[in-house]
């Protein structure tokens, strides 16, 4: 009787189909907006995710700002860590999982929030859920190369306040 073993190279092609497999459930769920998918990515973001990049989140310098928004129907402020895009338009915010996001349902049901961007905070207002083509022009190439890939088609348009508009 022989005795299998697996080897550190065994073993690292285990982890690496499953991290492939892992990797195109991911992009399959974003693209076919599966919504348990979904659901169950936005769950592990809140838990996991979103509390360590709030630690960094909208500093000077920081990839990630945070939307300061407040629930529809609790009436409480919550703060989710999101990617920022500064336009000629307002803040655009890239939508992955559609409409569908919490916080989006509140930022539009609200029709304004805070952005805590680059250090600032800037109220916002006017949320508009606009196409991907409508804002292709004003995104830098990563941003595009990543709609693409996740067949990302909505993006959220937040007007700053005139009162903090430059």
């Amino acid at each position: 009787m022989r005795r299998i073993t697996l080897t550190a190279l065994g073993v690292a092609g285990v982890v690496a189909v499953a991290a492939v497999a892992v990797g195109a459930a991911f992009i399959v769920t974003f693209r076919t907006q599966y919504e348990p998918g979904l659901a169950l990515i936005r769950r592990m973001n809140k838990a996991v995710f979103n509390p360590s990049a709030l630690a960094t989140a909208g500093e000077a310098g920081s990839a990630t700002s945070v939307v300061e928004h407040v629930g529809r129907r609790s009436g409480s402020t919550y703060r989710t860590p999101i990617g920022v895009v500064e336009s000629d338009a307002g803040y655009l915010v890239t939508l992955p999982y559609g409409t569908t996001a919490d916080w989006v349902k509140n930022v539009l049901a609200a029709g304004a929030a805070n952005l805590v961007h680059d250090g600032a905070t800037i109220r916002v207002e006017r949320p508009e859920v606009v196409s991907f083509g409508a804002v292709e022009g004003m995104l830098p190439a990563s941003e595009v190369r990543n709609a693409h890939l996740f067949g990302i088609d909505r993006f959220l348009v937040l007007h700053p306040s005139p009162v903090d508009a430059p």
